[in-house]
């Protein structure tokens, strides 16, 4: 009796340490793609910090923010004390990382391409990281599901998307930004899809390109005032969306962070080229 009382006794105090061992995990994420998936396994409990960009879901702004992603600072992370920093792979700049390594914290990096793919691999892979791989499985069955039931068959319409932050200067999405990709996988057309990334254009320019369809971002918005000034952008009013008025705003933290939100982006572009079509049709 005395040996079995002794194993109960250790076995509960083992099961303590270990608990106690969990308890101090603490957890930087960096990236709103990551932190969004973070919260969908519920694995937030460990989280001490997030970076600016981690805006979803509303709780985690509660948490302190060590600053932007590309701009990061060792101290300021350090500061929090973190065991583990789950970041995105494109956070800069690089030698951080390494100076946190060698202070002893586990840095893991999880990539970010604007792919439905690489948003599956990320989920799986933070299930691992965070130990939820079997909510990782679930989730990445839901954001499959959410992907395959937005309506991909062809659609004749141009989309420009149109990044204003300045008030004055007004950039397109190009080749290889998520906004091509985005429209792509919606079955539309890329206005400007003969330029590269994100660049500048000229009245003429956007004439010539004569989109269907506007989106912006809810940051655009801010800086343009208000949605009728979209119209005044340099040649717009001279556009199939200009004298149809026919523009969408999207979020933007949703389309920087390509992760679990983004579907619904997909869908609301894909509602919106369908009832251009409609129109067009009459």
């Amino acid at each position: 009796m005395k040996f079995k009382k002794l194993t109960f006794i250790l076995t509960a105090l083992f099961a303590l340490l270990s608990n106690s061992s969990i308890a101090k995990e603490r957890i930087i994420s960096i990236g709103g793609d990551v932190t969004e998936i973070i919260y969908a396994l519920n694995a937030e409990q460990d989280l001490v910090g997030r970076d600016s960009t981690s805006l979803i879901p509303e709780q985690v702004k509660k948490l302190p923010d060590i600053g932007y992603m590309r701009q990061l600072n060792t101290e300021g992370i350090l500061a929090l004390k973190p065991t583990k920093v789950i970041t995105t792979s494109v956070a800069q700049p690089s030698i951080v990382l390494e100076q946190l390594k060698a202070a002893g914290v586990t840095v893991e990096q999880v990539p970010l391409q604007y792919t439905t793919e690489s948003v599956v691999t990320k989920i799986k892979r933070i299930g691992e990281i965070v130990g939820k791989t079997k909510q990782a499985n679930i989730l990445t069955e839901e954001f499959t599901n959410k992907i395959n039931a937005i309506e991909k068959t062809p659609l004749d319409v141009k989309i420009m998307f149109i990044l204003n932050r300045s008030g004055s200067t007004q950039m397109v999405a190009g080749a290889g930004t998520v906004a091509d990709t985005a429209i792509r996988l919606i079955g539309a057309k890329n206005a400007v899809g003969n330029v590269a990334r994100f660049s500048p254009v000229s009245q003429e320019g956007v004439i010539a390109a004569n989109p269907d369809l506007i989106v912006i971002t809810n940051l655009t918005l801010k800086s343009l005032g208000n949605i009728d000034n979209v119209w005044n952008l340099p040649g717009m009013a001279m556009t199939n969306a200009g004298q149809q008025k026919a523009v969408l705003v999207v979020d933007d933290i949703a389309f920087l962070a390509f992760g679990l939100s983004i579907p619904n982006e997909l869908q609301k572009i894909r509602q919106a080229a369908e009832q251009v079509n409609k129109s067009a049709v009459k």
